[in-house]
């Protein structure tokens, strides 16, 4: 009993731990600043993250998952959120099981995105089980060049 009440306490603790407060005091120092803890029933979603002269694209594998059940969102101006649910399929209520692996349940992943982002044009395309996410960059301004002109008298 004293193993499964840490079980248990051990899986509220990693439930909470994608929460501020949490990250506030038990974490002193983020190794990985632009990468979220994240919070999944079905195992991590793999993700990778690559950034070019322009954009960020971010490739997340979602073998089984249907459009509707994946949700993608920006929080607060450059947090991107990846969340979704596989739900148990009809079937599995019925007969005998004798191999049941594929992970069901929730997941959410999430990323804080440097400022230089342009959040009104982040697009997602989920296309054989891989959602791909891209989030163009603002462009630098170079600075504007003024000459002045130099003269003997003010």
């Amino acid at each position: 009993s004293l193993s499964l009440s840490l079980w248990s306490f051990s899986q509220q603790v990693y439930a909470h731990m994608d929460s501020p407060l949490f990250r506030r005091f038990f974490l002193r120092e983020d190794p990985f600043p632009n990468v979220a803890f994240s919070a999944s029933a079905i195992g991590d979603a793999p993700v990778d993250w690559s950034e070019t002269a322009d954009l960020h694209v971010f490739k997340v594998d979602l073998p089984g998952l249907k459009k509707e059940d994946i949700q993608v969102q920006l929080q607060d101006g450059n947090v991107l959120q990846i969340s979704g649910e596989r739900k148990k399929d009809e079937d599995e209520a019925t007969g005998t099981w004798h191999c049941l692996e594929r992970p069901r349940g929730s997941f959410l992943r999430q990323f804080q995105l440097p400022d230089n982002i342009r959040g009104d044009e982040v697009k997602a395309v989920d296309e054989d089980g891989v959602l791909t996410i891209v989030v163009p960059k603002k462009q630098n301004r170079k600075p504007a060049v003024r000459k002045i002109r130099v003269s003997s008298k003010l």
